[in-house]
């Protein structure tokens, strides 16, 4: 009995201590060293809507405050457009190609998955700038580029292929 009693407390204790060394790893892996590089179109003439170490930790905050006063106020700006930040973020790889949310070098998924956070932008929000989802509805057709609705560009995709 005396014996068990020793082998859980052994056991109960190792476990702690793997617990409290994630935690610390966790809470101190917020370093630049640590986080995945950003990817981007900046440079010194166009910079982000903010300083790199506050996006870092209140871009979603931004994100949700544009979505507030855009639905519930109808307020609609760019500064902290989604759009802009996928437009900004998601670049193409070597091939020309745009990762998916799902793919591990989509700019958002890289950080959140670091991260360990989940988010639902992109169940209703494209993953890829506009001109990425043209080229691959119609890569051998010119579009309008007045047009800005993404429907009329699905439309003209689907006519094409009857």
């Amino acid at each position: 009995m005396r014996w068990l009693r020793r082998k859980l407390l052994t056991r109960s204790l190792w476990i702690s201590i793997s617990i409290i060394c994630a935690s610390y790893i966790t809470v101190f892996a917020d370093s630049a060293k640590d986080v995945p590089p950003p990817k981007s179109k900046y440079n010194e003439e166009t910079i982000c809507v903010e300083p790199v170490d506050i996006m870092r930790k209140e871009h979603f905050e931004f994100i949700l405050g544009h979505r507030d006063e855009t639905v519930v106020h109808g307020i609609r700006t760019t500064q902290y457009s989604l759009n802009n930040c996928i437009d900004c973020h998601i670049t193409p790889n070597v091939e020309g190609e745009y990762a998916r949310y799902s793919d591990e070098t989509h700019f958002c998924a890289s950080c959140h998955q670091f991260a360990a956070v989940n988010i639902d932008c992109f169940q209703c929000h494209a993953d890829r700038p506009e001109e990425a989802i043209r080229n691959s509805l119609s890569p051998n057709k010119t579009v309008d580029a007045q047009s800005k609705n993404i429907h009329e560009y699905i439309e003209l995709s689907e006519k094409d292929t009857y």
